[in-house]
């Protein structure tokens, strides 16, 4: 063979198994590939739209005025049992005639009284009863029924415990004051601790009345603001 004849070059290529196009030269700069953006925007907005929150912010008020109300029953309860008591244990009988001869003030004497002293009973049962429901408000506060239902209820019983107390004021007055125009003397002059302990009944539950009150404005405020 001689070395004017020229060599005849065949190319080789590397062809990976499997494929059916031929690698590149290592000399050829391979182009970059960008990294998908897309994936990690979508992580990003739904890590902005999901909120870690347990209640949200618009709730803060209206838990704030059921914890309230449900504070407000527990202070109601308090005047209203010592109304109740104060009025069954009014009894008084004078000790300066004989056995056969005294004089004794009952309050079941008086049907004022004895409606104060139902009414009382009545209004303090009541928010025993009511405790659960109020707790449940403060849990649920986007619960509007269950307000709407306490509300009528307070506004019952307050109407019930207003008419009681008013109807009581008018006997302790009668009893301090008398009537001269009817010929009706004070009693408060001998029987001390029965006006005593019928007056204090009275002022508790006059303050039971006002706690009511501010029960159904509460409510009424909350369910309009729902």
């Amino acid at each position: 063979m001689s070395t004017s004849e020229a060599a005849t070059v065949l190319p080789v290529y590397d062809v990976a198994p499997g494929q059916g196009e031929p690698s590149k030269a290592p000399g050829a700069a391979a182009a970059p590939s960008a990294p998908p953006a897309a994936p990690a925007a979508a992580t990003k907005t739904t890590a902005r739209s999901f909120p870690m929150r347990l209640f949200h912010r618009s709730d803060r008020g209206s838990r704030c005025m059921a914890f309230l109300d449900f504070l407000l029953r527990i202070a109601a309860f308090g005047p209203l049992l010592a109304a109740a008591i104060a009025t069954g244990t009014s009894d008084e009988t004078l000790s300066v005639f004989t056995e056969f001869y005294q004089f004794r003030a009952r309050f079941d004497d008086f049907p004022a009284f004895l409606f104060l002293l139902v009414a009382s009973a009545v209004a303090a049962g009541y928010l025993v009863l009511s405790l659960p429901f109020s707790a449940f408000v403060v849990l649920r506060p986007q619960t509007t029924i269950l307000r709407f239902l306490l509300l009528v209820s307070d506004t019952i019983v307050l109407a019930l415990l207003t008419s009681a107390a008013a109807a009581a004021t008018a006997i302790v007055a009668l009893a301090h004051n008398g009537n001269e125009r009817a010929n009706w003397v004070p009693i408060c002059m001998q029987f001390h601790g029965f006006c005593q302990r019928t007056s204090g009944a009275v002022v508790a539950s006059f303050l039971s009345v006002v706690i009511f009150v501010l029960l159904v404005v509460l409510a009424a405020f909350a369910i309009r603001k729902r």
